[in-house]
């Protein structure tokens, strides 16, 4: 919604500046979104007189003026303009100043030998219409140095506030005004319209043709008639207003209608008379009916939608848009003015179905006052004999404007009690006052343009707001038990938080993806049933419940790919569905790295560094589950994942067969085709949910050995175990044959060839032994390594290489 701010003082006696007003308009709801004060555009242009003019001595086509700009003495400026001439008056803009229609700012030149102090601008150059012919002719009584804004009435500031669907009221300027008064910052002055005396009956009958079931889509309608208007362009005045806020002015009649939608909310429309065969009706639209509107687009209109129809046919869609056919147009002289209700939820559809937006369909599919309609047809009358002349029928309303009236029993203690705010009677009453509303003891007259007062909470919403929020006081809310001393996050909180931490510390970015995604991808991830399907979704390919965080990973790395960034390394910690179920959704973490994004860094070096692998994927996965506490002894690694992974480069997660926590691996390619990503991609996912909650332990802490005093033994074995036996095996019995003893084990060697059985391999590991009360003995170290022997030879079978 827009309007300047000489529109708002139309409504409102106010001496607030404009920084007092839009900080008010934001305080009470009416968001500000933005102002635009032309003022600062054309700073420093002003009126100006041209002593002389003289020939340009090294130029047949530039000019040397001498310009008085009222401020001291003259200024010499080189001018091309046809039209400089001695003692004319025009606008200068000095050094220094900004020229909008060029995009400099001005400096000191010297053009052809002769210096240029300023410059005297063009209507093109100022951005005030495309003449770029001349300089700007001000009439003769210009003052000469006066600001070129203040004289132009370019110095109008315009207001844009962004409505919540709940204020149609706030659509006009007045309903604008009226809140402000409210606060004190001004006085209301917007004027009841006067009744409009007919001199004549209206020739043209109007029916609402409708059902009693349907008589809701037009509750009423009025309309009259105004003989020999003169229909040329509106007065300066009001085209400005229209053209600030982004309308074309059209032609008076027309103008006037746009300029009453957003004075007072209130849509009205205008019917060339002579164009109108017979009488109109007001009806559903007939199948197989169409209009050609006044956008210059034919539109195919259907049984649920309401039209202002003529003898000849249809010739407006109701509350959205007229016809061309009936249009008014220079030589209109009898027009037709027609202020009606329509039903919000059907100019809503109908708008919809047709994608149409106006400002008409906006303000009635929220809801215009109705008790307006007939006081707007009159209004729209005044201002049509004003600026068109004529004279005007009675006017007719068919149907009724009557609502039954809204009261509300509100007792004042319901303030204190909702908001906590102690704002004394008097003064709450005074604001719903001076908002319209009605007061009678314990009851509250809603006024008719507030559809959205339903309740004791809305009046109470009201008052507050008005009154001022900053006046509440914040207060904690009380603990639900004395013995938790400060707020406590559930182990699946405290998970999600360290699990971006963790990701983020490996050089992944953060990405926030849609949970919707096509059915096809939902498909692939194990998802798509009817259960997890959109019924009416945003879009077509986001038409099903995500079942699982990489699909919409790996598309947001293709679009990274297609716009150059082709490594890149990305997290989500989200939601996933699994069903419909009240138990079905799940968080889980996962990352997805592409290209070069390696696990140890990413990003591009002359070195190279290879692709991303499984690998990359398996580090990911078990360097979340470490900051998770999770015992890596723990979790069980099984070769082999869901049908989108590469069968011999994946791997599942889990703490035996009953309880799989999640995955890692590399895509297969027809996945990566199914989602149109360039592969290789690799990635890992983690039900945070499915992860067992950590055993209760004793309180007694045990002493870290953060920097140990004794040297830790490192010894490598080699074991041969049969080809099926897992490398991770080995290292997990390793682990658990001196829990206090052993700090650490890796692989470092698989060998299969000459001294190694058929259907065997060599897998050797590095040990380490870390002491921690002294310093081992051959023999420990010897006894440990044995313990360590036995059982890994218990647990795979192996057996120590020779």
């Amino acid at each position: 919604m827009k309007f300047t701010l000489s529109w708002l003082k139309d409504h409102l006696d106010t001496p607030a500046p404009l920084g007092e007003i839009v900080e008010t308009l934001t305080r009470i709801g009416l968001e500000v979104e933005s102002v635009d004060n032309p003022a600062a555009k054309y700073a420093g242009f002003v009126v100006a007189r041209v002593i002389e003019a003289k020939q340009h001595p090294n130029a047949d086509r530039l000019r040397v003026c001498m310009v008085d700009a009222g401020d001291g003495p003259s200024v010499q400026v080189v001018c091309g303009a046809p039209n400089a001439r001695t003692g004319m008056r025009s606008v200068f803009s000095p050094v220094g100043t900004f020229i909008p229609g060029k995009n400099i700012t001005l400096a000191k030149g010297l053009i052809r030998g002769v210096e240029s102090n300023g410059m005297l601008c063009s209507a093109a150059e100022l951005e005030i219409s495309d003449d770029h012919d001349g300089i700007i002719d001000l009439p003769d009584d210009a003052p000469v140095g006066q600001s070129y804004a203040a004289y132009a009435g370019l110095d109008d500031p315009v207001i844009e506030i962004n409505l919540t669907p709940n204020r149609p009221d706030a659509t006009g300027v007045s309903g604008i005004a009226r809140d402000l008064a409210a606060t004190g910052i001004g006085e209301l002055k917007t004027k009841q319209p006067a009744s409009i005396p007919g001199a004549f009956d209206c020739p043209v009958k109007t029916t609402l043709d409708f059902a009693p079931e349907d008589a809701h889509l037009c509750p009423a309608f009025a309309f009259r008639l105004v003989r020999g208007v003169k229909n040329g362009a509106s007065p300066e005045w009001m085209q400005k207003r229209l053209r600030a806020i982004g309308l074309r002015p059209i032609n008076a009649l027309v103008d006037i209608t746009n300029y009453l939608t957003f004075d007072r909310g209130r849509p009205l429309h205008v019917f060339d008379a002579a164009k109108v065969a017979g009488a109109l009706h007001v009806r559903r639209a007939k199948p197989g009916e169409n209009l050609l509107a006044l956008d210059g687009k034919t539109y195919a209109l259907d049984a649920s939608m309401v039209v202002i129809a003529d003898d000849n046919g249809v010739e407006s869609i109701a509350g959205i848009m007229g016809g061309e056919h009936s249009g008014c147009d220079e030589n209109t002289r009898d027009v037709l003015i027609e202020s009606a209700l329509w039903d919000p939820l059907n100019v809503a559809q109908s708008g919809r179905k047709l994608g149409i937006v106006t400002d008409a369909r906006y303000r009635f599919e929220r809801g215009v006052d109705p008790a307006f309609c007939a006081p707007g047809a009159e209004l729209a009358t005044q201002m049509t004999l004003e600026l068109c002349g004529g004279q005007a029928s009675h006017l007719v309303i068919c149907g009724s404007q009557a609502t039954p009236a809204k009261v509300i029993e509100f007792p004042f203690s319901e303030v204190q009690r909702l908001t906590g705010l102690d704002i004394a009677r008097p003064e709450g009453e005074a604001i719903l006052r001076r908002l319209g509303f009605g007061i009678d003891g314990a009851k509250v007259a809603v006024p008719s343009w507030r559809p959205d007062i339903d309740g004791k909470a809305d009046i109470v919403e009201q008052i507050v707001r008005i009154a001022g929020l900053d006046r509440v006081e914040t207060r904690p809310l009380p603990r639900l038990s004395a013995s938790v001393p400060k707020p406590v996050l559930t182990l699946l909180q405290k998970r999600t938080r360290l699990a971006k931490r963790a990701l983020a510390a490996l050089g992944l970015r953060e990405a926030v993806t849609w949970s919707f995604i096509s059915k096809p991808n939902a498909e692939l991830f194990g998802g798509g049933s009817a259960a997890l399907a959109l019924a009416n979704p945003i879009a077509a390919d986001l038409s099903d419940m995500r079942p699982s965080l990489i699909p919409g990973l790996a598309l947001a790395a293709g679009r990274n790919a297609r716009r150059g960034q082709r490594d890149v390394g990305l997290f989500e910690v989200g939601q996933i569905f699994l069903g419909d179920g009240e138990n079905d959704q799940r968080i889980a973490a996962a990352s997805l790295r592409r290209g070069q994004a390696k696990a140890q860094g990413s990003g591009r070096h002359w070195a190279g560094g290879g692709s991303v692998d499984v690998f990359d994927a398996k580090s990911d996965a078990m360097a979340l589950l470490a900051t998770l506490g999770v015992s890596m002894a723990a979790v069980q690694i099984i070769p082999g994942g869901p049908p989108f992974l590469h069968p011999g480069r994946s791997a599942t997660l889990q703490f035996g067969p009953q309880n799989v926590i999640g995955w890692f691996g590399q895509l297969h390619p027809s996945a990566a085709e199914t989602l149109d990503v360039e592969g290789p991609l690799v990635a890992f996912e983690i039900v945070l949910d499915r992860i067992p909650a950590p055993k209760a332990r004793a309180t007694r802490a045990k002493a870290k050995l953060e920097r140990p005093e004794f040297m830790p033994v490192e010894r490598d074995l080699a074991f041969v175990v049969p080809l099926n036996v897992h490398a991770a095996d080995i290292v997990k019995a390793t682990l658990t044959a001196e829990r206090g003893l052993i700090a650490g084990a890796q692989v470092f060697d698989v060998y299969e060839g000459r001294g190694v059985p058929d259907g065997h391999k060599s897998v050797a590991i590095a040990v380490t032994l870390q002491p921690r009360e002294r310093t081992l003995t051959d023999a420990e170290i010897e006894a440990a390594v044995a313990k360590i022997v036995a059982e890994v030879a218990k647990k795979t079978g192996a057996v120590l290489r020779g």
